[in-house]
């Protein structure tokens, strides 16, 4: 579905209007056929809505009444036209413009695979019981998933967002609510986790892999990640079991490392948008340099193994990137970029990035655990990571294009 609309300046309540609707096989030359032919009647445009369906077009104009007496000719003339080009006209007389939208707008993005009528129903019938508007529905993308936007007036956004995020995990989908407004466009920082966020691994686990530790090392990361241990406490205890494993290991991690399905894609579609994007891990600056320089991120701040005679001593040097260190790295490099925190967008899946999350202006929970889903503006339980792209208004069409260019 594609829509477009324009509004000209306020019209009295009082003044009469024509609602002009034509509707048929889309074909080009549908609008300017439309508004040649009231050209010749002196109207002027209030509104204007188009919106196309497999090939089938609906096109509403809102105009002012003719001068008198020849409205009647307009209407002859308009059903005349739409005759010959193989559609239909319907003509409504009414006073005035639209009904003003409610205060408090909100744009709501659901995504589903597949999208039902059913959880389509469900979250209509929230909007409502909330006291929202539904006043415009728009298709983001068909895949991978299906993501739908509604564009929603007369109630805030937070109450919006509580109540639809509670439906969404009952309907098996995920729903984001945020403000609408220009600065939705304006976010231009995005800052995300690594482990099971933009790559697929648990990098300390790929190196305890080497060091024949895996199993030990796996059951503290479960254990941290579901905020039952003290992350640093857990660092150093997962740490100090790689110690004396050979430097060379480096090399062989960052080669088995796997991006998740859509990191590239969400990262040259940002940085084309003109985004700054960056990392921040609780895992190792070995690594997320190595991914700093592959992908072009422009920040990127991680732990550091100390290594020592070509040998991991079993320590990390420097400040610990912890739960509270991913929110202030937020913060830093939102001021390194220029950006303010209300402009950010944070990614991540554990409760070692929930103060990021809420720091952030958006913080998205990416197939997360469960406390991390409850806590974040919107979550995404798909393994996709450029469905975020769609929590930003950013269509697959606008992706697809963006790929033809010669942008670097």
């Amino acid at each position: 579905m594609s829509a477009s609309q324009t509004s000209s300046s306020d019209v009295p309540a009082d003044v009469p209007t024509l609602l002009v609707k034509i509707f048929g096989k889309d074909r080009p030359g549908i609008t300017a056929g439309l508004f040649d032919t009231l050209a010749a009647y002196s109207v002027d445009v209030v509104d204007i809505e188009q919106v196309v369906t497999r090939g089938r077009m609906v096109l509403c104009a809102l105009v002012t009444e003719p001068p008198p007496g020849i409205e009647g000719d307009l209407r002859a003339t308009v059903h005349s036209w739409a005759e010959s080009m193989k559609m239909q006209a319907e003509i409504i007389s009414g006073l005035g413009d639209n009904r003003p939208r409610g205060l408090g707008r909100s744009l709501v993005t659901v995504l589903g695979h597949p999208l039902t009528a059913e959880a389509t129903a469900a979250i209509a019938a929230r909007i409502t019981a909330t006291g929202g508007n539904i006043d415009r529905i728009f298709r983001l993308a068909k895949y991978p998933v299906t993501a739908v936007e509604f564009a929603v007036s007369g109630v805030e956004t937070e109450p919006l967002r509580t109540a639809l995020m509670t439906d969404a995990a009952r309907l098996g989908i995920d729903v984001a609510v945020v403000a609408a407004g220009l600065y939705r466009r304006a976010q231009r920082l995005v800052v995300m986790d690594v482990d099971s966020t933009l790559i697929q691994d648990e990098v300390i686990e790929l190196f305890a892999a080497h060091a024949g530790c895996e199993d030990e090392v796996a059951e503290v990361t479960a254990a941290a990640m579901r905020g039952e241990l003290d992350f640093e406490q857990s660092l150093h205890a997962r740490v100090a079991l790689l110690e004396g494993l050979d430097a060379s290991v480096v090399d062989k991690v960052r080669s088995e490392v796997r991006l998740t399905p859509g990191a590239r894609t969400l990262i040259r579609t940002l940085k084309r948008l003109g985004y700054q994007v960056g990392v921040v891990s609780g895992g190792f600056t070995q690594v997320t340099d190595d991914l700093k320089e592959r992908l072009g991120l422009d920040f990127a701040h991680a732990n550091t193994l100390e290594i020592v005679d070509g040998r991991l001593t079993g320590k990390v040097t420097g400040e610990i990137v912890d739960r509270a260190g991913k929110a202030r790295l937020l913060r830093r490099f939102a001021a390194e970029a220029g950006v303010p925190l209300s402009q950010t967008v944070a990614i991540g899946d554990g409760a070692n990035d929930l103060d990021m999350l809420n720091a952030a202006g958006l913080g998205v929970a990416f197939n997360a655990k469960p406390v991390v889903r409850e806590a974040a503006h919107a979550a995404v339980n798909f393994p996709f990571l450029d469905t975020v792209l769609y929590l930003l208004g950013v269509t697959r069409e606008e992706v697809e294009a963006a790929d033809t260019l010669d942008i670097v």
